[in-house]
């Protein structure tokens, strides 16, 4: 395994000892850092691509591959009354161009999901997640920002990780995952619109193979319900490859 990789586990692992239980305005809560990232995809000849960067091993995610995108400036924000999506689609167009050149229109990006991550820990950013095709135009890196930038298939990306060859962190792979059997960029991009915004609200905590990560639709999710149901959605990262399981 890397040794990004191996930080990437520490770091999750620690997360796991954090973490508390989730309560009802975690997800609203004002003063939690709100950041937006972009799944940029184009077809390829073996189905569709999206655009990665690999981070500096350095900072945030250091190592770690990752969508474009960052926290939300001021500037973000046009209105006080504005939903925090439309700030997030607005930072996730110039955090794009900040850091890989590419120019997006702000009405071409497709939610797909928010993600919230467990409450109690040091850092908890709550980001966007927004898919858009490929505009035209070349991968410019900044140089702060990252250190490589690949267009790869979401399952190549995935092995790769699986065989420890590189970072991803969970936001990232769950997305990967959910794209990776599209056969092309419009099937994508429908999928997407057709499913609408998913909320991911995480609980972390540990089972005999290690820690995991919940979702709401985990008859496990609440601490103090028992698990009176079979229904799971949840994601084993105590070793690799990692295992997601959503069943009703």
């Amino acid at each position: 395994m890397s040794d990004a990789a191996e930080r990437a586990f520490r770091a999750i692992a620690d997360t796991i000892g954090e973490s508390r239980p989730r309560r009802a305005d975690d997800l609203t809560d004002p003063g939690i850092p709100v950041a937006a990232t972009v799944v940029i995809v184009r077809d390829g000849a073996d189905g569709p691509e999206a655009l990665l960067i690999e981070r500096p091993d350095r900072g945030s995610f250091a190592g770690a591959w990752v969508f474009p995108g960052g926290k939300l400036d001021p500037g973000d924000r046009h209105d006080a009354h504005e939903s925090e999506e439309d700030a997030a689609r607005r930072a996730g167009v110039r955090e794009t161009s900040e850091e890989s050149g590419l120019q997006l229109d702000p009405a071409s990006l497709v939610t797909i999901s928010v993600w919230d991550p467990p409450p109690g820990i040091a850092l908890r950013i709550r980001t966007w997640f927004f898919a858009t095709r490929a505009p035209d135009g070349e991968v410019t890196l900044s140089a702060d920002e990252a250190v490589a930038a690949a267009w790869v298939r979401p399952g190549d990306l995935l092995a790769r990780h699986a065989r420890g060859e590189l970072t991803l962190y969970p936001p990232t792979w769950v997305t990967l995952h959910g794209i990776a059997d599209q056969r092309d960029v419009d099937a994508l991009l429908g999928e997407v619109r057709f499913a609408g915004i998913r909320r991911f609200e995480t609980v972390a905590r540990r089972d005999p193979s290690g820690p995991l990560l919940l979702w709401a639709e985990d008859a496990e999710y609440e601490t103090d319900a028992a698990p009176a149901g079979t229904a799971r959605h949840r994601l084993h990262v105590g070793t690799l490859p990692w295992t997601y399981t959503r069943r009703d």
